[in-house]
């Protein structure tokens, strides 16, 4: 009779209790390709647990006037998948998400809604340091839009904590 009133009041107290969960913001440097090779910057902030993470992430792409490649800025908010501890002090993950975009080019503007997929790697420098490599291929809807399939590479600083 204790067994059916004690293991009831075990699960409950185990789902409960908080999972470790982790957090990590990087600052990054790279570049589009779409239509020609911009830079980029950007940041991002995020919380995960095991082999799930959740992100927002900005990153604004400058425009070239000379090659008519225009300027985007993105916000998206990303879900990862990662592997749950290094491998060889790496980190891969998988990820995909959706936001808001405006691209720009002199005084024409489209802000609408996109989505996102790609893929990337953390790996251990020192202590919480890390270096983060990602690509990405965005889908940007709207009427106006120049480029709809974008892409790109970042290389930045990721600090775990």
């Amino acid at each position: 009779m204790r067994l059916k009133l004690v293991l009831p009041a075990v699960l409950t107290l185990a789902l409960c209790l908080p999972a470790t969960a982790s957090a990590d913001i990087t600052a990054f440097f790279g570049v589009n390709p779409t239509p020609s090779n911009r830079v980029l910057t950007g940041f991002s902030g995020g919380i995960g647990l095991l082999i799930v993470a959740f992100e927002f992430e900005y990153a604004n792409t400058v425009q070239d006037l000379d090659q008519l490649a225009p300027g985007l800025k993105t916000y998206m908010l990303n879900g990862l998948l990662q592997t749950p501890v290094p491998i060889a002090g790496m980190q891969f993950y998988a990820t995909g998400g959706g936001g808001i975009f405006r691209e720009s080019l002199e005084e024409l503007t489209e802000t609408n809604v996109g989505w996102n997929i790609g893929g990337g790697v953390k790996m251990n420098l020192a202590g919480p340091l890390r270096l983060r490599l990602d690509y990405r291929i965005f889908t940007l809807v709207g009427e106006d839009v120049r480029h709809s399939k974008p892409q790109r590479f970042y290389a930045g600083l990721n600090l775990k904590f």
